[in-house]
């Protein structure tokens, strides 16, 4: 049996459900999407297809203060309620698409390689179903769409857009993110927090150089930039509490020119994960430090710049059951799976600074797949099934939530 179509249903029967027709122009959507990437505050095409086909189901989209991105509400305010909100984020890597398939990026060095275009094709799948839900009188509350840009851009699309205000009248809000670890048809769920906070670090250090035959005279950058790139993740092991998973990773380090000369500057970029809160709250000083105590003791002058990313994303046990029940009143319970935390990083956490929410883990593998596609790998794909799944999780979650007005 189509373990995707076997379902254990839930104890509340519900409509919202796709049709044939719908599900098969949202996979032509994502396809599209697929083919037609753009980078973070440059999603002007995946904006205007979004806007068009909102307002072709009778909505009234309004394109976000930046020009890319959209906020849509669905639906009336019932008395004493806020709204619940469900979030997208439209934006693509600068990485080239590996994969063969008929719907391969057109674009050069752009893929959708972290299934932004699945999470905007869910939305608007739930937005599409939600409206006509809402002309029969069957939704009980308004909900707000938010299609966010620039995910992927440092420190996140989504601190702008809560700036602009899309949360006003909002008391919760959801979102999912593709895992290829879990089988289309289900879930990864926890409460609290399912990702990391994730920083940017860029580290220079400077010294006169010289002759390798008389390093004693000198700074001896080389060496004293692989210090810094082994030593500095020792020390901040001895100073931080294990359990908060502060790492320091690197991702580039270049120096030099010449197999004889000490060089007079070297560069090291790379990333700073945490688990927890308080621990990404002091991040900066202690890194700060760590680096200026290593670079010192080898003679270099180091210059750090270290660049705020986003703090984790924690889900709120209530909204986390909230998603637990609509998957299971779709699926049944066997479509939810404990997830772990992750040390990737997502701006979704911004959100969660100002209303309550939970992020789910949609799963994207084919069942049986034993192969690994990765995220932010250029080889990146989904079972395409996984977009009903997302749209009948959104919907369930409007149709049960019962948000008081704060």
């Amino acid at each position: 049996m189509n373990q995707l179509k076997s379902r254990e249903p839930g104890s509340v029967t519900l409509p919202g459900t796709l049709s044939e027709p719908l599900r098969a122009e949202l996979v032509a959507f994502r396809r599209d999407l697929h083919m037609h990437p753009e980078l973070g505050n440059q999603e002007f095409r995946t904006t205007a297809a979004l806007k068009a086909r909102l307002e072709a189901a009778g909505l009234a989209p309004k394109v976000l203060p930046g020009g890319t991105g959209l906020l849509c509400d669905i639906g009336s305010r019932a008395v004493g309620r806020s709204m619940l909100a469900i979030r997208a984020d439209l934006d693509a890597l600068p990485i080239p698409d590996a994969k063969t398939v008929a719907y391969r990026s057109t674009v050069a060095n752009r893929a959708h390689a972290c299934g932004h275009d699945v999470h905007t094709t869910t939305v608007l799948g739930a937005g599409l179903v939600l409206a006509e839900l809402d002309r029969q009188g069957l939704l009980p509350n308004a909900v707000r769409l938010i299609f966010q840009p620039a995910e992927e851009v440092l420190p996140g699309g989504a601190a702008d857009v809560v700036e602009a205000g899309v949360l006003d009248g909002v008391g919760r809000i959801i979102a999912v993110h593709c895992d290829p670890r879990v089988d289309a048809g289900k879930i990864g769920l926890r409460a609290g927090p399912i990702t990391s906070a994730c920083d940017r670090l860029e580290v220079t250090l400077d010294g006169p150089g010289g002759h390798t035959a008389r390093p004693h005279l000198t700074t001896d950058l080389v060496t004293a930039a692989a210090r810094v790139a082994t030593d500095v993740p020792a020390v901040l092991a001895r100073r931080v509490d294990a359990r908060s998973g502060l790492s320091v990773t690197w991702g580039r380090i270049e120096a030099g020119h010449a197999p004889n000369v000490i060089p007079q500057h070297a560069e090291l970029s790379g990333t700073v994960r945490c688990l927890d809160l308080p621990a990404w709250r002091d991040a900066p000083d202690l890194v700060h430090a760590a680096i200026d105590e290593v670079a010192t003791l080898h003679r270099a002058k180091s210059t750090v710049t270290y660049v705020r990313g986003v703090p984790p994303v924690v889900n709120d046990p209530a909204v986390a059951e909230l998603l637990r029940d609509a998957m299971t009143a779709r699926r049944g319970p066997y479509a939810i799976e404990d997830t772990e935390q992750s040390l990737g990083g997502e701006d979704f956490s911004w959100y969660l600074e100002h209303v309550p929410g939970a992020m789910a883990r949609l799963g994207v593998r084919t069942p049986g797949d034993t192969r690994v596609r990765d995220l932010h790998a250029g080889d990146f794909d989904v079972d395409e099934r996984c977009i009903e799944s997302g749209v009948e999780l959104f919907t369930a979650a409007a149709l049960l939530d019962a948000t008081p007005q704060p």
